[in-house]
């Protein structure tokens, strides 16, 4: 099954973002990040659920993902008004084969999940 794309938004160096919206998350086919860099990104997810969940950043293919047998990262989004900042992310670890970067997210998550890609320093 197909899954639930999850566009970047950019911050921006020296300025300031709106609080994006983000992507409702979808436990059914979980998230994927398209040409991820992984070291530039931040997870923001927010949990609107009365139960806290957990959120799961898949560990990588080998290769590209030498460190892929370190397993796969998870996080505990608290309930109701969770929100939670996850990442950077070492490329070593989390990216696929396919340049990407899978997430996957527990049953009865509510909430939205946004992907902050952080400005390279120039």
């Amino acid at each position: 099954m197909a899954r639930t794309a999850v566009p970047y938004s950019n911050l921006v160096p020296n300025g300031n973002l709106a609080q994006p919206a983000g992507t409702a998350l979808d436990a059914t086919n979980d998230h994927v990040i398209n040409n991820a860099v992984p070291e530039l990104t931040v997870l923001r997810v927010t949990n609107t659920d009365g139960s806290p969940h957990t959120v799961t950043v898949k560990a990588g293919d080998n290769p590209p993902a030498l460190a892929a047998g370190q397993g796969d990262l998870t996080v505990s989004v608290a309930a109701t008004t969770g929100v939670q900042l996850i990442g950077p992310f070492e490329s070593g670890r989390f990216l696929q084969a396919n340049g990407t970067m899978e997430i996957d997210i527990e049953a009865s998550h509510a909430g939205t999940i946004t992907a902050l890609r952080v400005p390279r320093n120039t």
